[in-house]
């Protein structure tokens, strides 16, 4: 099997020795040697300038390690997968998300989750960043994936995805006319935010602090959606992520407003208590989130 060979390879291109790599994966010298012979054969190149002291890899040989080390680790994740395969994977999972990612994210993961495991009972509850913070440190969520950093005590944050944050307007605002549009030009502006405790409203709290922003005026929405409202009606403006909007830009509702420099880009992040043992189904769940959303 070409994945033996490629493995023999291996060992022996990082022991830079036959006997050791012989060694370690329990074969003889000689068997080493025939595994390495007939892989050059195979590639019909030369691999490996041989001493009775030390190996070396040849060009060719450097080319092969490091598609062979791929290779190896693709191979044993397959393995691992079509395992799990074979495993039940069932029980319950009380999942909660801050309106951003539970509203416009978690729904096709979701479907995609129950069709491969559906003996999984799943739970979802919505909020913003701090009430699933607080859900979690009473027990009543196994998990959070929100948009705000977390101060609390016990609690172990693992960024998984990246999200871009834009300004946005109405059509007919002012400012819909600029090309480009510098921070100090937001002087005076009505916004819309969202209340205090979302992730979205702290992250509009620091862009309007470190920009030194002067408000006229402010509107506050316990929602994404009535941000959005508010603003496709000429109410204000607003910082949303661009998953909230797509639709509404597509359909010419609101418009990104060109800032100069552009917001920075925030994390999502997975939440959970620190001391707590997760179950194989949160495991598995939190797996298909990294390869669904990877950073």
């Amino acid at each position: 099997m070409i994945v033996d060979a490629l493995r023999v390879f291996v060992t022996v291109a990082e022991q830079k020795n036959f006997s050791r790599a012989g060694a370690l994966l329990n074969l003889s010298q000689p068997a080493v040697s025939l595994q390495i012979r007939n892989l050059e054969n195979e590639m019909n190149a030369k691999l490996m300038h041989r001493s009775p002291k030390l190996v070396v890899l040849t060009d060719a040989g450097e080319i092969l390690y490091r598609q062979a080390k791929q290779i190896l680790s693709l191979y044993e994740q397959g393995k691992q997968d079509i395992q799990l395969l074979h495993q039940k994977v069932t029980g319950s999972i009380q999942i909660g998300a801050s309106f951003t990612i539970g509203e416009y994210i978690l729904p096709r993961l979701l479907a995609e989750f129950a069709y491969q495991f559906p003996e999984v009972n799943m739970s979802l509850t919505i909020a913003n960043t701090e009430e699933i913070a607080f859900g979690l440190k009473a027990n009543k969520l196994d998990l959070g994936l929100v948009e705000g950093e977390i101060s609390q005590n016990g609690i172990e944050m693992t960024a998984y995805m990246k999200d871009e944050m834009i300004l946005i307007a109405s059509p007919n605002h002012p400012l819909r006319t600029k090309k480009t549009v510098k921070s100090d030009m937001l002087h005076d502006c009505t916004w819309i935010l969202r209340e205090h405790g979302s992730g979205t409203r702290s992250y509009s709290d620091t862009f309007i602090h470190t920009t030194g922003l002067r408000i006229k005026q402010s509107y506050v929405f316990t929602s994404s959606q009535g941000v959005k409202e508010a603003v496709a009606a000429g109410l204000g403006i607003s910082i949303l992520s661009r998953w909230i909007v797509r639709k509404e830009l597509e359909a010419g509702e609101v418009v990104a407003i060109p800032l100069s420099p552009k917001l920075t880009e925030r994390d999502f992040w997975i939440i959970q208590n620190k001391d707590d043992s997760s179950s194989m189904a949160i495991q598995m769940f939190i797996q298909k989130l990294l390869e669904h959303t990877p950073l």
